[in-house]
């Protein structure tokens, strides 16, 4: 734990990329073959459950240093952070066994077990662990026990790091460590090994992602190296056929073939050894629908006939990675794409679409076909160089997103509530209305947007005019106006407005406007009409 801790340190507190690679690459290149799996595991967002609350934490710590339950709360609230305020509560010379340095591992593999421990079992684990181990470890020993484990490292800095330790390519070992693996039972020799790749037929390739577009078309050369398709709004996925087994697998490595039973379907019609990359959509009638009617049935634990019917789910084909059980991401765009059609149309299944071209002859002519995006639900176009192979993680240069610009309405902020983290002091949550005749109805939340000079100085407002108290939610005077921007709207029974947002954040503070001045649910529901189809 102590490396580890100190990797952890390390990271946090360089802002430079190169001083957080060699980080990585020394702890890889000396930590114990056990511990680089479950770092593997961790920087690549696979941690072990929660398995005690926030709640059974302050209590043990009160009772291990003394301290009175609402003062270990007060504390809390001005560190902003559980776990680092545990860590500092309790002094190091507290430590009975300060000497004792036992692995990740063993820490990790202990937090599985407390799963079906009882409580005085998991109290008597993690007082005895806090006091082994000092303040920097107790942190982190904290983080991974809550769930809250994170740490500014992306997946691909962890690959570079493990790539040069090994003398390796980074995209074959980002291939290796994607898929489903359980970093309690694999070992770094399986995990890394070729062979292991190849007996793990559901392993699926990591996603090549675009980077948003924000220089001039012109500078992107002849539009005839170019391939335009619309940005789809869904859910990015794998379609995998192998050894007569299909397999589908979300950007989020998370296998979701049991969400999707309609796909069974493509089974005996997909040759083996074929894998598809594209866009899970709600489908139907030969229409793209609102992602919102694809909500209703994700995170459901069983998909019924009703959520079948009421929320069919087409797979929207952009790109073909591997065919006759051959890797061919090597290829160039548009030969892939070639075998792709080919591919589709010997198919003929409905639910499996061909994600389409958008013909265009120069910039201009393709800047007013963008315009015509949210007619059918598409959140703007992808720019694909037709040479490009498909590479690994986000890559400049061949891939863009060029997205349309947001819906936005001026609305007014009627409730307040304290944020999380470096902003647990601070009034950063906030919940928005428009005018309704001479009433304000809700309509969304927002937490995002602003700069760090602007949220203090709403958070003055806040506690200068504060009408009520529930909980931690307070009711403010209805006098400042926000810009609030969005990338979908839809109908729902669930607000109180009648319609939800996507994707909602502040776009400007509207100092120049008045509570009377912002727009109305009318408005809202107008752009329902034209936008929430």
């Amino acid at each position: 734990m102590k490396s580890f801790a100190k990797l952890v340190t390390q990271l946090s507190m360089s802002t430079k990329t190169n001083d957080k690679l060699d980080a990585l690459v020394d702890y890889f290149t000396h930590a114990d073959d056990k511990d680089k799996v479950w770092v593997i595991a961790l920087f690549s967002g696979r941690r072990p459950r929660r398995t005690v609350n926030s709640t059974q934490l302050q209590t043990w710590c009160a009772e291990l240093v003394q301290l009175p339950i609402w003062l270990l709360e007060e504390s809390y609230h001005t560190v902003g952070d559980l776990s680092e305020t545990i860590a500092l509560l309790i002094p190091d010379t507290f430590s009975v066994t300060p000497s004792v340095n036992k692995p990740l591992y063993y820490y990790a593999e202990q937090f599985i077990a407390l799963e079906k421990a009882t409580e005085e079992e998991k109290k008597t684990f993690i007082v005895q662990s806090w006091l082994e181990l000092t303040s920097k470890e107790r942190f982190v020993f904290n983080k991974l026990l809550s769930g809250t484990f994170r740490v500014g490292v992306s997946q691909k800095l962890m690959v570079n790091a493990l790539a040069r330790s090994l003398n390796t390519d980074a995209g074959v070992i980002a291939h290796r460590i994607s898929g489903n693996w359980n970093p309690a039972s694999t070992t770094f020799e399986d995990l890394l090994s070729a062979e292991a790749t190849a007996i793990d037929h559901s392993k699926p390739y990591p996603f090549y992602l675009a980077y948003a577009l924000e220089e001039n078309l012109q500078e992107l050369g002849s539009p005839q190296e170019w391939q335009a398709e619309w940005k789809w709004d869904g859910i990015r996925g794998q379609i995998i056929k192998r050894n007569d087994t299909l397999f589908v697998w979300s950007r989020g490595e998370e296998l979701i073939t049991e969400k999707f039973p309609e796909y069974e379907t493509l089974t005996p019609l997909l040759p083996d050894g074929v894998v598809i990359d594209g866009e899970i959509l709600p489908f139907k009638d030969g229409q793209v629908l609102n992602f919102n009617v694809l909500q209703t049935r994700i995170g459901r634990k069983n998909v019924t006939k009703k959520h079948l019917q009421e929320a069919p789910a087409g797979i929207f084909a952009y790109d073909l990675l591997e065919f006759n059980s051959e890797d061919i991401r090597h290829l160039a765009l548009e030969e892939r794409r070639v075998m792709l059609e080919k591919l589709v149309q010997q198919v003929q299944l409905p639910l499996l679409q061909l994600s389409p071209i958008v013909p265009f002859t120069d910039w201009n002519e393709l800047a007013t076909i963008r315009e015509q995006a949210r007619t059918i639900n598409s959140e703007g176009l992808m720019l694909k160089r037709r040479s490009s192979a498909y590479q690994v993680g986000r890559k400049r240069g061949d891939w863009w997103k060029w997205k349309i610009d947001p819906l936005v309405i001026d609305a007014v902020m009627i409730y307040a509530q304290k944020g999380a983290g470096r902003r647990s002091n601070l009034y950063t949550d906030y919940t928005f209305a428009v005018k309704d005749g001479d009433k304000l109805v809700s309509f969304t939340k927002a937490y995002s947007g602003l700069t760090d000079k602007e949220f203090a100085e709403v958070d003055a407002f806040v506690k200068r005019n504060s009408l009520e108290k529930f909980g931690p939610v307070r009711t403010v005077k209805p006098e400042l106006v926000f810009e609030i921007a969005f990338e979908g709207i839809a109908a729902s029974n669930r607000h109180k407005s009648g319609v939800a947002l996507r994707f909602p954040r502040i776009n400007r503070w509207r100092k120049d406007k008045k509570a009377d001045e912002i727009n109305t649910l009318e408005d809202l529901k107008k752009m329902l009409e034209v936008y929430g189809k």
